[in-house]
């Protein structure tokens, strides 16, 4: 009877998982004895296994931690949250998670994007999260735990990688088209020789080779239309392909401000444009590159005045402040035509253009400086209403 006392015991303490007791092996019967000390080295090996799923779990726990891959699990029923990562909270710009409803409550349409529409096959999506708008990838899967089921959902936000893949890949074409354009400069070199060699000739003996100015004429003339059009088309691409490397220093934005109020204040008197400067932190300084910076917010501050054109009591604001996390921003916004939704988001595309002589790279190469300066450029915009670019740089 003592035995089987002391297995139930045993079993009693397995039920509720509680592998702790130490069975005594040094007093009492033999066999009581010999059972005890199976006892405890099965409670011995089970707590062995326990602490070795408990390191994995945590170490597992640490790199999902540390990756920027956003990751939830969540009842599906109850809507509670299994696991959220920090990376999944600031894709979707939340401070904390204990169920979904507190998406679904505060932001419904993105709730239903992420977590309600099934993307098992995965997906790319371009979301607004405070209304910027981010392009992420997304899959969904669907487990089962006990007699509960679970959602998990990965995020990955794309935009950096986009952003550097874009402009590597632009910065290979440039490369090639560069070559292109050194390639073609050959016919030019050669007819200039031609028709140099023909009026040696004429020179040197005139009745013999006699120089046909119709034939001189129609050379040249071609020479020139031709360096005119690569010497265009050289220009255009230079500007996107030319800048490698950054002359930074830390920079008064109060400066910078002056600086360019000096430069365009006179044009935009002439046209009657209200150029106004605020700056929240008068202190407020950003690493940048001078001439870089002041380049990108006079390109701008003219296509500000452009969609000015026709508007009643136009004006353009330049605002400077910091973000909640700390990064530096300088707004340019006008009360301009504003751009279109359905090509705002091909304006940072090199050579597109909604100018008549427009070449499409003003805002390329805007683009281009702000990655250069490891930051971002960002654009809002209704039509017949205005349009605001921030340049964000990120600390």
């Amino acid at each position: 009877m003592k035995r089987f006392a002391e297995i139930d015991d045993f079993f009693e303490s397995v039920k509720y998982r509680d592998f702790s007791r130490w069975f005594t092996e040094d007093s009492g019967p033999q066999d009581i004895r010999a059972l005890h000390k199976g006892f405890n080295e099965v409670n011995k090996t089970i707590k062995t296994i326990n602490h070795e799923k408990e390191g994995q779990h945590l170490y597992l726990q640490k790199i999902l931690e540390l990756i920027d891959t956003g990751i939830i699990a969540y009842n599906i029923e109850t809507a509670e949250v299994l696991w959220v990562n920090d990376a999944f909270k600031k894709i979707l710009s939340v401070p904390s998670l204990k169920t979904t409803h507190f998406i679904k409550d505060r932001k419904p349409d993105l709730y239903k994007i992420i977590f309600e529409n099934n993307h098992a096959k995965g997906d790319d999506l371009t979301i607004n999260i405070d209304n910027e708008k981010v392009k992420i990838l997304i899959s969904t899967s669907i487990f089962l735990i006990e007699n509960s089921t679970y959602k998990l959902i990965v995020l990955q936000n794309i935009e950096d990688t986009l952003n550097r893949n874009e402009s590597e890949a632009w910065r290979k074409l440039l490369s090639v088209m560069t070559h292109e354009i050194m390639n073609s400069i050959a016919p030019i070199s050669s007819l200039a020789e031609t028709l140099q060699s023909k009026v040696q000739l004429s020179v040197e003996a005139p009745e013999e080779h006699p120089l046909e100015v119709n034939d001189l004429e129609v050379g040249i003339e071609s020479i020139k239309k031709r360096s005119e059009g690569l010497l265009k088309f050289a220009k255009t691409y230079r500007s996107l392909n030319k800048i490698t490397n950054l002359n930074l220093s830390t920079v008064l934005v109060k400066d910078l401000f002056e600086n360019i109020k000096t430069l365009m204040a006179p044009s935009l008197d002439h046209k009657n444009i209200a150029l106004n400067f605020d700056i929240e932190q008068s202190d407020l300084d950003i690493e940048m590159d001078t001439y870089l910076i002041e380049q990108v917010l006079i390109n701008l501050i003219l296509n500000s005045v452009e969609a000015c054109k026709e508007i009643e009591h136009p004006k353009i604001n330049l605002l400077a402040q910091k973000n909640i996390e700390g990064s530096a921003i300088i707004k340019v916004t006008d009360n301009g035509k504003g751009i279109p939704n359905e090509i705002i988001n091909n304006v940072f595309i090199p050579f597109f253009s909604t100018k008549k002589n427009g070449s499409g790279i003003g805002l390329s190469l805007c683009k281009e400086i702000m990655l250069l300066h490891k930051g971002k450029i960002q654009i809002k915009s209704l039509d017949n209403v205005g349009t605001s670019i921030s340049l964000v740089f990120l600390i």
